[in-house]
């Protein structure tokens, strides 16, 4: 799986993530041909290659050719443009995901409804260009996913459409919401509004340290402001292939079927605290499988069922077990055929870390797959961000989803 891994040690802004793209390979003639497709006019296109800080960028700077009245686009007009435009599907969706993204953030801030949000220096032409040109240059670069590193909280005030506001912005802060930061000593504008929506839309559940990746492609792309050495005013984007991991880790192979025992008991007294305890207690003694299910004993009586599955060599080690820890007079003991799926162990590289995946096969045929739970759990918690998104991420890395 291609993906673009956005390396935002200085921030990130519209104008500097189409500049990095464009250095990773772009066709600029092609990317001017797909971005006319738009059909938005008022605006020239300037590319140039500038040093900064000693390093070579790629500088995409918008120039409006009328100024912006006041009045601004509301986000009806931003989804009329993608509607009538000639882009592929897949462009209009991305970039209306992240004008509706800034919308909503917009809108939270101002105490208003997407819908009323007047687009000023953020929905001007020059955001809408940034913004559909950013998907434009990810579908030529064949991205199919984006990860991003945290990004950066700076200090001070910018002066804008509503007065001076601090830093950063507060559409821009709303947007850094779930997302990891840190802070730095710089006084001026790192993150925008653009640059935010863009990460917190593209990124989303992926922003942290560098996925395991093949990078095939590095690109900078410039800032306007100048913050002085030894702080390049720079995005740097790798254009990478993920790495799939596949090893192969202690195979068990499961004869069809296996012989297990089966021993139940019926308790009536045994509080919560202490059937937890005897759960732990069995599996550390070798159980394959303890399980509870309610009950209704003699007396009508609630209680509940204690259900072992074992080895049968195990299953008189596992009665006594029973015995020591709990109140009951007996334990029936059955003998069940089990049949169970060749397992194989495998790892993937997922933007959040190796995650290993459980794999069950029948008859030579892949029929299940499970990310491990621990490993799932660990790197949500270490990311901050939910488990069903490094599951989600788990089988994504191993089927190329």
């Amino acid at each position: 799986m291609k993906i673009a891994y956005f390396d935002c040690f200085s921030g990130i802004s519209g104008d500097m993530t189409l500049g990095a793209l464009l250095a990773c390979g772009a066709d600029e003639n092609a990317f001017r041909d797909a971005l006319a497709k738009l059909g938005v006019p008022g605006y020239n296109l300037h590319i140039k290659r500038r040093k900064v800080e000693g390093l070579m960028t790629t500088d995409v700077d918008v120039e409006l050719l009328e100024n912006d009245q006041g009045h601004g686009r509301h986000l009806a007009d931003i989804e009329a443009i993608y509607r009538d435009s000639d882009l592929s599907p897949s462009v209009r969706e991305k970039a209306l995901a992240i004008f509706t993204r800034l919308a909503d953030a917009e809108a939270k801030v101002h105490g208003t409804t997407p819908d009323k949000i007047h687009f000023h220096e953020v929905g001007a032409v020059d955001a809408i260009v940034d913004i559909t040109g950013t998907c434009i240059l990810l579908e030529m670069l064949g991205v199919e996913a984006v990860c991003s590193a945290p990004l950066p909280l700076s200090r001070g005030f910018v002066d804008c459409q509503h007065g001076r506001m601090p830093l950063p912005a507060p559409a821009t802060a709303e947007l850094l919401v779930g997302l990891p930061t840190y802070p730095v000593a710089v006084a001026g504008e790192l993150v925008t509004p653009t640059g935010a929506a863009i990460v917190a839309t593209l990124a989303e559940g992926r922003v942290g340290d560098p996925p395991p990746m093949t990078p095939l492609a590095a690109g900078y792309g410039a800032g306007k402001k100048d913050f002085g050495a030894p702080f390049p005013n720079i995005l740097r984007v790798f254009i990478a292939e993920a790495q799939k991991v596949h090893t192969e880790q202690t195979a068990s192979k499961e004869e069809t079927p296996t012989t297990v025992a089966v021993l139940e008991t019926n308790l009536d007294d045994a509080p919560g605290e202490v059937l937890g305890h005897v759960h732990e207690r069995l599996l550390a003694a070798g159980a394959l499988d303890v399980f509870f299910v309610p009950a209704q004993m003699k007396k009508n009586r609630p209680g509940t069922l204690m259900t072992v599955l074992a080895a049968p060599q195990d299953a008189e080690t596992l009665s006594d077990v029973v015995f020591a820890e709990t109140g009951t007079f007996g334990v029936r003991q059955t003998m069940a055929r089990r049949y169970c799926l060749d397992r194989a162990w495998e790892t993937v590289a997922t933007p959040y870390g190796a995650v290993r995946i459980k794999v069950g096969s029948r008859k030579g045929r892949e029929v299940a797959a499970s990310p491990e739970f621990e490993d799932c759990r660990s790197a949500a918690q270490a990311h901050g961000v939910a488990l069903k998104e490094v599951y989600r991420a788990a089988l994504a890395a191993r089927y190329g989803g």
